[in-house]
């Protein structure tokens, strides 16, 4: 079928999948190349909002300047001028968010889609399960960094406020077509969240799952919990470990690990913490914790504060005090 997932060996299924995604090397085939197609053009552009986020600096200092001395056109014209470049970005973000939706919904339909079974869409449409792992991969790393990046709020609220006092004094306002105010009202409300790429996509795969309903849910959660099992026996398994020609795949794969994990959570009526859940969460965790702290602190921590059902009566003792 291709080298995205390959079944290496039979296992009991109550043990979970037992299966090497090649994540390096996934091409599509020609069923698969209208969605690939166009989810690709998303793709493409993940890099970039990565790389501008990265280096977003904000405004802080023109910012207290123009607050401390009120009186000083100067300074009011400095700190406009220095927040409205910024808040073109955060639009862009904003926007690009939406084209992930998108994109995820598009991918959702082609790998829950009846005959097949979860497992038999991850053999057949690698290319897409390949893509759908791009996105919980670059949705991680974007909220990582919004996460430690005060100055996005902060921008943004000397924006709105500045805004809504021109208006007042009937100041023509350079940039307010940039962003119009319900615009504003919407990002408003996606950067107040702690994870906003992750609430985009837990509330997109939600939706899906009630707008199609005649697709099983089953369909979609046993989708994201076989993702989510792969990865965990690709990283604690050291001979499909040893098959990453590149480093970088570990922290791919706890990335997807923890985004499937989370979805789950979201979707599935009583989560991913529950006895009844197919994914493993103490086998997943103890992954986690097996690699170098530093590194993984922030996906702990995603578990930890974007889930839905961690502190519900149901979620063993045990799976709360390995995420304490």
């Amino acid at each position: 079928m291709g080298n995205l997932l390959k079944v290496l060996t039979c296992t009991d299924l109550e043990q979970g999948p037992n299966f090497f995604l090649d994540f390096e090397n996934a091409q599509p085939t020609e069923s698969e190349k209208e969605i690939y197609n166009q989810v690709n053009v998303v793709l493409k552009d993940a890099e970039g909002i990565l790389e501008d986020l990265q280096s977003y600096r904000g405004a802080g200092h023109e910012i207290r300047e123009a607050i401390q001395h009120p009186a000083d056109e100067k300074l009011q014209e400095k700190a406009w001028g220095a927040v409205i470049p910024l808040v073109g970005k955060l639009k862009k973000f904003y926007e690009f968010s939406q084209r992930l939706e998108a994109a995820l919904r598009g991918l959702l339909g082609a790998l829950t889609s009846t005959p097949y079974s979860p497992t038999q869409h991850l053999e057949r449409e690698q290319a897409l399960a390949k893509q759908f792992a791009e996105i919980l991969h670059f949705t991680l790393r974007f909220d990582e960094l919004k996460m430690t990046n005060p100055a996005i709020q902060n921008d943004f609220s000397y924006y709105r406020r500045t805004l809504s006092r021109m208006r007042i004094n009937n100041v023509p306002a350079e940039g307010e077509n940039e962003v119009n105010n319900e615009l504003a009202n919407r990002m408003s409300l996606f950067y107040a969240e702690a994870t906003p790429m992750l609430k985009t996509l837990s509330d997109a795969t939600t939706k899906f799952v009630s707008e199609n309903k005649n697709l099983p849910i089953e369909n979609t959660t046993d989708c994201l919990s076989t993702m989510a099992s792969v990865c965990r026996v690709m990283l604690e398994t050291p001979e499909y470990r040893s098959r990453f020609t590149n480093e970088e795949t570990v922290s791919f794969c706890l990335r997807v690990m923890v985004g499937v994990i989370i979805l789950y959570d979201h979707v599935h009526p009583v989560g991913a913490f529950a006895k009844t859940s197919k994914i493993d969460m103490k086998g997943c965790i103890k992954v986690l914790k097996d690699q170098p702290p530093n590194s993984v602190e922030g996906l702990l921590n995603a578990l930890r504060y974007t889930t839905k059902h961690l502190n519900d009566e149901t979620t063993s003792k045990q799976i709360k005090s390995m995420l304490q």
